[in-house]
């Protein structure tokens, strides 16, 4: 009987790998489980020509994703700045503090182009004035504009 076998994963499964996966298992636990399940097919020449594609398919997908995160970066960064309005009291102190939603509300209207404001990382605001805030555009892009806060 074989020590191991190769499967080919159709979903995400915990500790052993990812969708499209190409992994080895014991043959008892291909057998009983995940064959039954639908969770793994058999290793043949025609899976693995599948397997092949829908990887180049991801990849290409991926670098797409990450070429219009660069251009995403490149047009936040062209603007440069963006204009926050809050309420102020005395010594250019705000009444609240900005916060990423305001940011990301900022940049929609001036750009058009929808940011999660999530992915935005805004320091302490209290106080009119210019501050550097970073936009999470992409696991590997990241653009850093500027804010000026100004009175109501």
């Amino acid at each position: 009987m074989a020590k191991r076998v190769q499967v080919v994963l159709n979903q995400d499964v915990r500790k052993l790998g990812k969708d499209g996966d190409l992994v080895e298992v014991a043959p008892g636990y291909a057998r009983n489980y995940l064959y039954p399940q639908g969770v793994a097919v058999p290793v043949t020449p025609g899976v693995l020509k599948q397997v092949e594609y829908r990887r180049r398919k991801e990849e290409e997908r991926i670098l797409e994703e990450r070429r219009q995160a660069d251009a995403r970066k490149v047009a936040l960064e062209t603007i440069g700045r963006f204009v926050i309005k809050k309420q102020a009291g005395e010594e250019e102190s705000i009444f609240g503090t900005v916060t990423n939603g305001d940011v990301a509300d900022a940049i929609l209207e001036s750009t058009k182009q929808e940011v999660d404001r999530r992915d935005i990382e805004v320091p302490e605001i209290n106080k009119l004035g210019f501050y550097k805030v970073t936009v999470k555009l992409h696991p590997e892009v990241v653009a850093v504009v500027e804010i000026q806060v100004t009175a109501l």
